[in-house]
């Protein structure tokens, strides 16, 4: 139940906030790029952007460096 619960927030979420995003903008053919990451026992601080010195993440850093990073 519990991880029902989280999976229909986040969906909720990115709904809303891709529904807000393209208000008031004009029609455009571009598609969001929009990345979910699902995993278990992650906290933010076990990626390399966050300043996590025991676990390697380039991927993920590199990411975080050509995007937003929440917090």
């Amino acid at each position: 139940m519990k991880h029902k619960t989280s999976l229909y927030l986040v969906s909720s979420s990115l709904l809303m906030t891709s529904t807000l995003s393209s208000h008031g903008q004009t029609k455009c053919n571009k598609q969001p790029n929009i990345i979910l990451f699902l995993v278990d026992d992650m906290g933010y601080k076990d990626l390399g952007c966050y300043g996590a010195k025991l676990y390697e993440t380039p991927n993920i850093d590199q990411l975080c460096r050509e995007g937003v990073k929440f917090t």
